[in-house]
């Protein structure tokens, strides 16, 4: 029962090439930064991701794509991410983007056994009628676009199946994590992370405080150990290692007052 691994470079030894990934995170909050590090060093490529963002401020999975290691991301939000946006232009990645709630399902369901569902999202539209760039062919064209979807009515409304989401392994951050792997998330740094542990076969957790069985309450447990097979301690200064996306400085409050006055 014991899951705790000495190492991140451990934790992922066997992750191979072309392996499909889910990892949590959104934007700069609850991303698996040590793990994602690893695997950098480990040099893996050919990686198919399933996030809600490929990194940004040339952390998280910017690290990996910017060293040309994924080959495809499915995921909702290309942001500032300007590498992102040219590898996918350039035809260099291949891109499925997708509703940001029909992701969230998606996870969740394959992580529950859930084989599909259909969703009122999307109908309507090229997510459902097929036809979006999945990858470009460098020129401008669509070398690739997506398939068009099935479509059935219930109660007078259409909805779109969309398929549940399986991987090979998946890679999360908790703030407190037990040596059974029961996992709990700090505020907003929960987003993806429980939705894309649930959706691996092999699930990696980095947590920022390691503690022992029965510490943590059973109703205090955001992630059950059962979706966990794998947990990393991270040092106090990995903990605390944590970027801040957006930085909005206000003038002193002297400032203010002698504008106003004049």
């Amino acid at each position: 029962m014991d899951k705790v691994v000495a190492t991140a470079l451990e934790a992922v030894a066997d992750v191979p090439d072309g392996a499909s990934l889910a990892v949590g995170g959104f934007g700069l909050s609850g991303v698996p930064n040590v793990l994602i590090k690893a695997l950098y060093e480990r040099g893996v490529g050919g990686l198919g991701v399933v996030s809600n963002n490929c990194g940004a401020m040339e952390s998280g999975l910017a690290v990996l794509l910017s060293a040309g290691r994924i080959a495809r991301v499915t995921g909702s939000y290309i942001g500032a991410n300007k590498e992102f946006a040219r590898q996918y232009l350039a035809g260099e990645l291949e891109v499925e983007l997708i509703p940001q709630g029909t992701l969230a399902e998606r996870l969740r369901a394959g992580g529950a056994g859930i084989p599909a569902f259909y969703t009122p999202a999307g109908v309507g539209t090229q997510i459902a009628e097929g036809g979006l760039p999945w990858r470009y062919d460098g020129s401008g064209g669509v070398a690739l676009a997506s398939p068009p979807k099935e479509v059935r009515e219930f109660d007078g409304t259409e909805y779109v199946l969309e398929r549940g989401i399986r991987t090979d392994f998946a890679l999360v951050r908790a703030a407190r994590g037990d040596r059974h792997g029961n996992l709990v998330f700090n505020k907003s740094s929960r987003n993806f992370n429980p939705l894309a542990a649930m959706a691996g076969r092999v699930t990696i957790a980095e947590v920022e405080e390691l503690v022992e069985p029965g510490e943590i309450g059973p109703d205090a447990v955001h992630l059950p150990g059962i979706f966990v097979q794998r947990v990393v301690a991270l040092t106090p200064e990995q903990a605390v290692d944590k970027g801040i996306e957006q930085r909005t400085i206000s003038a002193p409050a002297a400032q203010v007052l002698g504008a106003v006055s004049n």
